[in-house]
């Protein structure tokens, strides 16, 4: 039987999830992406705890745009949010998506904030 598209990304996520694994000093900004949002959160995996969130509902983001730069949009946003809490670092989470598009745009968002990975 062939593997739905659901259950490869599940297995491309777990593979990832093996090798990386974020700290306080530098969390894992982990990536989800639905159809009509995406959604970004920095992750303390030692702790199990989230430092800092960001989404495209949230009210400073213009609904106006496409999906990609509501995306950068949540990619800054969520580098304002690290930098105030003296997060500079980052370990990037594509979360089994393929770096392309609206995972891309949220990087690029993201350096541009001021965070590196």
């Amino acid at each position: 039987m062939k593997i739905s598209k659901s259950e490869s990304r599940k297995r491309i996520k777990n593979r990832i999830r093996k090798k990386i694994s974020g700290t306080a000093d530098t969390p894992r900004l982990a990536v989800y992406r639905s159809n009509k949002s995406i959604y970004a959160q920095l992750i303390d995996d030692v702790s199990a705890l989230t430092l800092a969130s960001a989404s495209s509902k949230e009210g400073s983001i213009e609904k106006s745009g496409t999906k990609s730069e509501q995306s950068k949009a949540v990619g800054s946003l969520i580098a304002e949010k690290a930098k105030a809490k003296n997060i500079e670092s980052v370990i990037f989470d594509r979360g089994g998506y393929l770096y392309h598009g609206r995972v891309k745009a949220l990087a690029e968002g993201a350096r541009e904030g001021g965070l590196k990975f």
